[in-house]
């Protein structure tokens, strides 16, 4: 979750443009673009902004990358887009994909990763921006049928090699959770923690059925850690399974609040790179804007939370709050990069 939100809304927000414009790619430069920030996006509405904004006009073709999204934006001044295409697969292989290009040279480039979440009504409300500082992967546990659980199981699920849903699991798969450089983290949160985030009337209404905050609140720049996983999943007991994960996986360090599909994919990807000296994996920032909420409010149908998620009025918000938290990181990367070309400045 939450790339259902994803499908049916890019009609209006000028998709189409960013998918028929490829055909005009640049050929490969003469040598290697050096980009001082380098955004990914999964889909064509979550790039928009960017491209738009940041005047993203050249493009480069790279071998490998994703066939709906076959090209990296640049503008003149460094900074560069990748639409990996939505899903933990399209992720891994198209970042893998320009990581390894010749065609860039990203020794020194910062990565953000900016993408739309459901988010836990504990942490934020639609539109709530969220630094990550673990990425936690979901999809890798053992499950059962819920109803053929035992009944003190709260779900079917459980992490690989353990005999219950409260053990860790030994982490076999080396996937299961990274931790992104904290340092940048409260850099990039310092920089965009008073940035005015924007509502809809629908997501302002929405949010009003949670009797508590932060979830009744206006959505402002948070910090907390993200849940990756290909199955969108929605509803209390679900959402409350990423809560204990999250801290099995992170021996009670992490904080669960949303929920995506492709992070640690991109992660690994990138971690891959990084190890072949292609990449400095310690450049990657990951925020995530809730779009919809992972479970209903007190009393509310679990079901219609899944199934009625754009009545929520989240979708278009999100999409601008993530521009607007990560671009004053952006900016000051640009800005000041005598002291970022060095590594992360301090907050």
């Amino acid at each position: 979750m939450h790339a259902i939100t994803r499908l049916s809304l890019c009609v209006g927000l000028a998709c189409g443009a960013l998918l028929a414009s490829t055909a005009w790619a640049d050929e490969a430069p003469a040598t290697p673009i050096k980009p001082k920030v380098m955004l990914i996006t999964m889909f064509a509405p979550e790039a928009e902004h960017w491209i738009e904004r940041l005047e993203l006009k050249q493009q480069v073709r790279v071998p490998g990358l994703s066939a709906q999204y076959p090209t990296i934006r640049c503008n003149t001044r460094d900074v560069c887009l990748l639409v990996t295409g939505m899903g933990q697969t399209n992720a891994a292989a198209s970042t893998l994909a320009l990581a390894l290009s010749p065609q860039f040279d990203l020794r020194k480039s910062y990565f953000l990763v900016a993408g739309i979440a459901g988010i836990s009504p504990k942490h934020g409300t639609i539109g709530t921006t969220a630094w990550a500082h673990y990425l936690v992967e979901f999809g890798t546990q053992w499950e059962l049928d819920s109803r053929d659980a035992p009944k003190d199981w709260p779900t079917g699920y459980l992490g690989i090699n353990t005999q219950g849903p409260n053990e860790k699991p030994p982490l076999d798969y080396k996937t299961e959770v990274f931790e992104l450089n904290p340092k940048l983290q409260a850099k990039a949160f310092a920089l965009s923690r008073r940035v005015s985030l924007s509502e809809s009337k629908e997501s302002a209404a929405w949010r009003l059925k949670y009797p508590a905050a932060p979830a009744n609140q206006p959505p402002v720049v948070t910090r907390c850690d993200t849940l990756a996983g290909n199955t969108w999943f929605s509803g209390t007991r679900l959402s409350e399974r990423a809560e204990v994960w999250t801290r099995l996986l992170t021996d009670n360090k992490g904080e669960y609040c949303t929920t995506q599909q492709e992070d640690n994919s991109t992660y690994e990807a990138l971690l891959r790179a990084s190890r072949e000296g292609r990449v400095d994996v310690q450049r990657l920032a990951v925020v995530r804007a809730g779009s919809d909420f992972d479970r209903p409010e007190p009393g509310g149908s679990e079901v219609d939370n899944l199934l009625k998620y754009a009545d929520q009025g989240g979708f278009v918000p999100a999409l601008e709050n993530l521009y607007r938290t990560g671009n004053p990181l952006v900016q000051d990367i640009l800005k000041n990069w005598s002291a970022w070309e060095k590594g992360v400045p301090e907050a």
